[in-house]
C-alpha cells in the first residue's frame, strides 16, 4: 500500500523535473517542524462502503490537524483496534452487550451468548484503510476488556477478556481473499486475564501480565520447562492495588532495550527480568494522581535513537525515557459513583530509565485528561486524543469530553512549547474508545460506550458507533509540497525481510529535496482502554545517501541491532522530510 501513489508522483517528477534543485537535503537526527449509523439488513453485502464525509468544522485551533467522518455506523463500538501489515485493522468490541447493529454473513449465530439465546450479529470487524470498507468478523467468546499483541510472523494473538473468554487465545492471520476469521484456539491460559496488558518478546513469545485478581504474569507460547502451569506469581501488583479501586490494571508494559520490560502500575513501577522472575530494580514513585484503571492515564517510550558505535562497530542508543500522562485521583471512581466527577490529572512525567538515578521530570498538559490516548507519530512527536476533563474510566463515571487533541514534542528543549492545542473534533471520546496509528501518518478514532449497553438515547454521552480518522498538522496542504513518497525498499516487495544490523536502502521522490530527512520505524500497537502496547519508534542510523535523478534520493540506513531493541515482527518505515513523513512501507524484522 506504501506505493499506490507512485504514478501520480512520477507524472509530477516529469513536471517539476522542467525547475532547478532546492538546496540538498541534509540527513540528521534533529527536526524542526512546527507546521447514529445505518443498520445494514441480513441480505446486505458482507463489505461495507465508505461515508466519508468532512466532520462538522469546529473553531479553528492555531496547532491545526483535521477531523473527517470515515463511517456514522460500523455497527460496533471500536473498543480494540490493531493495524495489521497489509493495511488492514481488526476493531471488535464485546459479545454480551446484545446485538450490534452489523449482521454476520452467510447466516452465522452464536449459541453460547451471556446476554441473548442467539446473536446472529457481528461483534468485530475488519476494517481496509485503502478503500475505507470493512466487513465483519465472528468471535466466539467475550472479548470485553481483553489483550493482545501481533506476533513475528504478523498474526494477531488476543487474550482473554470476560466470564467465557477470560481463559481464551485467539488468533487473526492477515489475508487478502475476504475469508479470514477469528480461530479460537484449544490451549487457554492458565489464569483468566481481564483487563492485563500483552508484550511482544525478543524471543518471538507474548507475554501476558496482570488483569483484575491475577497477580501474575505467562507466555504464549508457554515455557516447556516452566512449573505451575506456566504461571509467574508477581507480587508488585499485588503492592500496588488499592482497596475497591484497584487502580493498577491494564499496567503499562515497555520492553526496554536491554530485554527487559519496564511495568508501570498505578503510581509505581520497576524493571522486571521476566526470564528469571525477579524485580532488578524499582523506580521512583510518580508524583500526582493514579495513573492505571480505573484512574486511566497513558504511557509510552519516547522514540529510540540509534547512533553508530565508532569504526563498524555495535549501534548504541543514546537514552531510554518512559512519559506518563494523565489519571485521576484515589477515590475518583468511587466518587463518580455517587454522581461527583473529580478533575482529570494535568501532569506528565518523564522518566529517563536508562541514567544510573532516575528521577521523574513533570510538566503540565493544557488540560487535564483521564482516559487519554497516546500515540507516537511517525515524525517523533506525541499525540494525545481522546479522554474527559472529569471523572475516571468506567460506566458513567466522566464527565466533559476533551475534544482537541494535543501535540507534544520531547525533543523542543523549551518546556513552555512543548505542547500544542490542535483543532478539535465534534465526537466525545469517553469509556471505551481507542486510537491507533495509519500507515499514512492519521490517527483513526473510534468507540465510546460508557454504559453497560448499547444505548442511544436517553443518556448525556450515548454510545459511539462512527469511526474517524485525524489528520495532524504534518498532512495539511501547504505541506504537500515537503512528503517524500516512498518507490521502492532496496528494489524489492513492500513487505520486504531484514536482518538485524542489516543495511537497506529506500528509494523516494521528493518535490522540493530541501532540509532534512530521517527514517524512522514504527511497531503497529494494539490499542485498548488508553493503552497502545508494543508501540515503539526507532530513529534509524543513516549509513549513507544518494541523488538518483533531479527528485529521487536513495538513503542507506542500517536495521536496529538486535531483538532487545526491536523484537521481531513487521514494521511501518516512513521517510521523514522536515517533520513531514511520507506513507510508510512495510518491512519484516527477523
Amino acid at each position: 500500500m506504501a506505493f499506490k501513489n507512485s504514478v501520480v508522483i512520477f507524472s509530477l517528477i516529469i513536471i517539476l523535473s522542467l525547475f532547478p534543485l532546492s538546496s540538498p537535503l541534509h540527513y540528521q537526527h534533529h527536526h524542526h517542524f512546527r507546521p447514529p449509523g445505518i443498520v445494514p439488513s441480513a441480505a446486505s453485502l458482507s463489505t461495507f462502503l465508505p461515508q466519508i464525509t468532512p466532520s462538522p468544522a469546529p473553531a479553528a485551533v492555531s496547532g491545526g490537524g483535521e477531523w473527517t467522518l470515515l463511517h456514522r455506523s460500523v455497527g460496533i463500538s471500536a473498543m480494540h483496534m490493531q493495524l495489521l501489515y497489509n493495511n488492514k485493522v481488526v476493531i471488535f468490541d464485546r459479545t454480551d452487550f446484545g446485538p450490534s447493529q452489523i449482521i454476520l454473513p452467510f447466516g452465522k449465530c452464536r449459541h453460547n451468548d451471556e446476554a441473548i439465546p442467539e446473536d446472529c450479529t457481528a461483534h468485530s470487524i475488519l476494517y481496509d484503510v485503502a478503500t475505507n470498507t470493512y466487513r465483519p468478523l465472528m468471535v466466539q467468546t467475550d472479548v470485553w476488556c481483553s489483550s493482545g499483541a501481533v506476533t513475528s510472523d504478523g498474526r494477531l494473538v488476543q487474550t482473554g477478556g470476560y466470564h467465557g473468554g477470560d481463559h481464551k487465545i485467539r488468533l487473526f492471520t492477515p489475508c487478502e481473499d475476504e475469508l479470514c476469521d477469528w480461530i479460537e484456539l484449544s490451549q487457554s491460559l492458565a489464569v483468566q486475564r481481564w483487563y492485563s496488558s500483552d508484550h511482544i518478546l525478543p524471543d518471538g513469545r507474548v507475554i501476558v501480565v496482570g488483569g483484575r485478581r491475577a497477580f501474575s504474569y505467562e507466555f504464549f507460547p508457554k515455557n516447556q520447562d516452566s512449573s505451575k502451569n506456566g504461571v509467574f506469581y508477581f507480587p508488585f501488583l499485588i503492592e500496588t492495588t488499592d482497596p475497591k479501586e484497584e487502580n493498577n490494571l491494564y499496567p503499562f508494559l515497555h520492553l526496554l532495550p536491554d530485554g527487559n520490560l519496564f511495568v508501570f502500575a498505578n503510581r509505581r513501577s520497576v524493571l522486571l527480568d521476566y526470564k528469571k522472575n525477579r524485580v532488578l530494580r524499582e523506580y521512583p514513585v510518580i508524583p500526582g494522581e493514579k495513573r492505571n484503571y480505573p484512574a486511566t492515564g497513558s504511557s509510552v517510550m519516547l522514540p529510540l535513537r540509534l547512533h553508530p558505535g565508532g569504526v563498524d562497530g555495535p549501534q548504541r542508543i543514546s537514552a531510554v525515557e518512559v512519559m506518563v500522562c494523565g489519571g485521576a485521583r484515589g477515590g475518583a471512581h468511587m466518587m463518580a459513583a455517587e454522581g461527583v466527577y473529580v478533575a482529570a490529572s494535568r501532569s506528565c512525567g518523564r522518566l529517563r530509565v536508562s541514567d544510573p538515578d532516575p528521577r521523574w521530570r513533570m510538566e503540565a498538559m493544557p488540560v487535564g485528561r483521564v482516559m487519554p490516548d497516546m500515540l507516537i507519530l511517525p515524525n517523533r512527536d506525541v499525540i494525545i486524543l481522546n479522554g474527559a476533563e472529569r471523572g475516571t474510566a468506567g460506566w458513567e463515571s466522566a464527565e466533559d469530553p476533551v475534544l482537541n487533541p494535543v501535540l507534544y514534542r520531547p525533543s523542543e528543549p523549551d518546556p513552555s512549547k512543548r505542547f500544542t492545542v490542535l483543532n478539535p473534533t465534534t465526537i466525545g471520546r469517553l469509556y471505551h474508545s481507542a486510537a491507533t496509528l495509519l500507515p499514512d501518518g492519521r490517527i483513526l478514532v473510534g468507540g465510546s460506550n460508557p454504559h453497560v449497553q448499547y444505548n442511544f438515547t436517553g443518556v448525556k454521552y450515548p454510545t459511539e458507533l462512527s469511526l474517524e480518522a485525524f489528520s495532524p498538522p504534518y498532512m495539511g496542504s501547504e505541506y504537500a509540497y515537503m512528503r517524500p513518497s516512498i518507490m521502492s525498499v532496496e528494489g524489492s516487495t513492500e513487505s520486504l525481510i531484514v536482518s538485524y544490523d542489516q543495511k537497506f536502502s529506500i528509494t523516494f521522490s521528493l518535490m522540493q529535496p530541501e532540509g532534512e530527512c530521517t527514517v524512522t520505524m514504527v511497531a503497529p500497537s494494539f490499542t485498548t482502554h488508553s493503552f497502545a502496547m508494543n508501540q515503539r519508534l526507532l530513529v534509524l542510523y543513516v549509513a549513507g545517501v544518494q541523488q538518483t535523478s533531479s527528485l529521487t534520493h536513495r538513503i542507506t540506513v542500517r536495521a536496529p541491532p538486535t531483538a532487545n531493541v526491536a523484537p521481531p515482527g513487521y514494521y511501518m518505515v516512513f521517510v521523514v522530510h522536515q517533520g513531514v513523513p511520507s506513507q510508510c512501507a512495510w518491512i519484516r524484522i527477523k
